[in-house]
């Protein structure tokens, strides 16, 4: 009686102990931190490099996921911003090598001996969290900044800092147990959402049209600050799954967001456009969800960029002889 007294207690450590290691070795109880910021909202916290689920994440000094660079270019050295939202960033499903900024850097340095792409992104930024971001650290004495704006980013406001170690998704610290991170993480929003749970109240409503003016708004201030420089700025439009499947259609706004760019001689990468042209299974193939894609459309945008930028020569640090306005 006394042993088995000892044995379920025992047995349920043992097995929490189990539990707790096997998470370990896949990454969780130690996720990338962030920290909030007055400028951009919030950033990464600067200097970090995890592992999770296999894949290596890094942040540098400036809160890039790229390696720690250099604030003033190394000379000789291609150097390109590209800044965005979890899209460019991968987030813990994409190893650093398979981000756009890391795949579109290799196909650089087909052509250049010294490439530096800096990869400035966070889940869900806005463009108005974008502007922050350049507004703090400026441009890097880069050769070129991209900003990469989806679908859902024209009328998406700019992030707040609010949910900075509230939401488990973002936290600000590194949790006690692995199991504790799997719980706050996975299982508690699920059951928060079967039972119900109160939600705050709703601010004053803001229409579709009136956010999309403040982010064009806001997209003018970036131009204002990033030609202030003498840098050329190119946007990179990556779109949702909704705009593509079950067939091609034009996503809400953009028409009038390209009218913006042209206005502003801003030159376009357009996945829209170019994977509008595909196959329907090859286009389902390029999304793991109604908005991030998946490693095969990381490759896909790359070769965009690499295309559009190098081999059409509408950046002039690629080898063009002129920068070529959007037609």
């Amino acid at each position: 009686m006394k042993a088995n007294k000892y044995w379920i207690p025992g047995c349920t450590i043992a097995s929490l102990s189990a539990i707790e290691l096997a998470l370990r070795l896949l990454g969780f109880g130690n996720p990338a931190l962030l920290q909030a910021d007055a400028d951009a909202g919030y950033i990464f916290a600067p200097n970090q490099l995890v592992y999770r689920f296999g894949n290596r994440v890094e942040y540098n000094q400036f809160s890039q996921r790229s390696e720690p660079i250099g604030a003033a270019k190394p000379e000789g050295t291609l150097r390109i911003l590209t800044i965005g939202d979890s899209v460019l960033n991968g987030n813990n499903t994409t190893d650093q090598k398979e981000t756009i900024p890391e795949l579109f850097e290799a196909r650089l340095l087909g052509i250049k001996k010294q490439v530096e792409v800096l990869n400035a992104s966070a889940g869900s930024w806005g463009i108005g969290n974008q502007l922050g971001y350049i507004r703090k650290f400026g441009t890097f004495e880069s050769d070129a900044v991209i900003l990469q704006i989806g679908t859902h980013d024209l009328l998406q406001p700019t992030s707040s800092s609010a949910g900075v170690g509230n939401d488990p998704l973002m936290p600000n610290r590194k949790p006690l147990l692995a199991i504790q991170e799997v719980f706050e993480r996975h299982v508690s929003p699920k059951l928060s959402s079967f039972f119900g749970s109160d939600s705050p109240a709703a601010g004053v409503p803001v229409s579709e049209s009136q956010r999309f003016r403040e982010n064009m708004q806001r997209l003018e201030q970036i131009v204002g600050l990033v030609r202030a420089e003498n840098i050329p700025l190119f946007v990179l439009y990556t779109c949702d799954r909704a705009d593509l499947l079950p067939v091609p259609n034009q996503p809400k706004f953009k028409s009038q967001f390209v009218d913006r760019l042209k206005a502003l001689k801003i030159p376009l990468i357009d996945t829209h456009a170019a994977w509008s042209k595909f196959p329907k299974n090859r286009v389902e193939s390029y999304f793991r969800d109604g908005v991030h894609p998946t490693p095969q459309a990381y490759e896909s945008i790359a070769d965009l960029m690499f295309q559009q930028l190098c081999i059409q020569k509408k950046l002039v640090a690629c080898g063009g002889k002129k920068q070529v306005i959007l037609e």
